[in-house]
């Protein structure tokens, strides 16, 4: 049987950041597992951000620029958030995919993060 919403695709064991996680630390992590990204969560589970390389980027830049060298991820994480829920559709998820640019989004179902889907999720579904 072919999958046919986010949750039967979507990746569930995620690298996560905490606001608090100091900036070099997550930076060094996306290199080491090679993402271009990830969700950021409080104590609770909730999403409260991503960290993504353009985020970092704003780090090297800030961090050169003011001769500082650190912070937090919560100075430097994306706060506007685009998420979808278990039961989207795959179809649905291709055409908003297509429409918005995304490469991943975030799964969230009752303010929690619970995975996290891609575009290689879709292709490598059907």
């Amino acid at each position: 049987m072919r999958p046919t919403a986010v949750k039967d695709i979507m990746a569930k064991k995620l690298i996560t950041f905490t606001p608090d996680t100091k900036v070099i630390a997550a930076i060094q992590s996306l290199i080491d597992h090679k993402f271009s990204g990830a969700p950021v969560i409080n104590d609770k589970g909730e999403l409260v951000g991503i960290l993504s390389e353009m985020d970092c980027m704003e780090t090297v830049i800030q961090n050169s620029y003011y001769s500082e060298t650190g912070g937090c991820v919560r100075d430097f994480m994306s706060t506007e958030l685009t998420t979808v829920g278990p039961e989207m559709g795959i179809v649905d998820l291709a055409q908003f995919f297509q429409e918005k640019h995304f490469r991943r989004l975030p799964v969230v179902e009752n303010g929690k993060l619970i995975g996290q889907v891609s575009r290689r999720d879709i292709l490598k579904a059907i």
